[in-house]
């Protein structure tokens, strides 16, 4: 009777911690897809602002047309990707990371040959434009940052004992974050 009453102690034990680990994991994944949530929110909010820059630019200035269709093909692109948060893996993050370094790109030729255009550069409406889209990429920055950080804290989670036998019991997966573009690592070069 004594070891019946062991084994069932140590068995109430065992689901004690399995319930626990299983509960902070689903808390930990659920927290990942919300700062993936603030991710996309922050992304649509550059892309919503973008067709207003492209239209000041256009009124304000006989700009080159290339940058501007070259912008707004990005901005498509980037739009029309989206990742279910649910299947945050490698590939879905790379791909929407591509389109939205695509989009980044543009939009710096963008503002970068804007400089050219003095009656652009005194346009309010561009000035006013060009600083929230500032203020959105580090909005941007802080949510990707947040969205890492959710992912490592998970990772971390399923990776540890006990919850690793509970992660690979209920198949909780490891799930991607933001990465550096390969570009980063290089410095802009700038010519006067």
């Amino acid at each position: 009777m004594k070891n019946l009453l062991i084994v069932l102690g140590i068995i109430i034990v065992i689901c004690l911690i399995g319930s626990c680990s299983y509960n902070g994991m689903v808390k930990k994944d659920e927290n990942v897809k919300a700062k993936w949530g603030a991710v996309q929110s922050d992304y649509q909010r550059r892309s919503d602002l973008i067709p207003n820059l492209v239209a000041t630019v256009k009124g304000a200035a006989n700009f080159e047309k290339s940058t501007l269709v070259e912008v707004t093909e990005a901005r498509a692109k980037a739009t029309s990707i989206q990742v279910d948060p649910n299947k945050l893996d490698p590939a879905a993050i790379q791909k929407f990371q591509a389109a939205q370094g695509q989009l980044s790109t543009a939009l710096g030729r963008l503002l970068v040959a804007s400089e050219n255009y003095p009656q652009l550069k005194s346009n309010e409406n561009f000035s006013a434009l060009q600083a929230q889209l500032e203020g959105t990429e580090n909005r941007i920055n802080v949510s990707r940052r947040d969205f890492n950080n959710a992912v490592q804290e998970y990772n971390t989670g399923i990776r540890s004992f006990p919850a690793v036998i509970t992660a690979k019991i209920f198949g909780f997966e490891p799930k991607q974050g933001f990465a550096a573009e390969p570009d980063a690592q290089k410095a802009p070069k700038v010519a006067f």
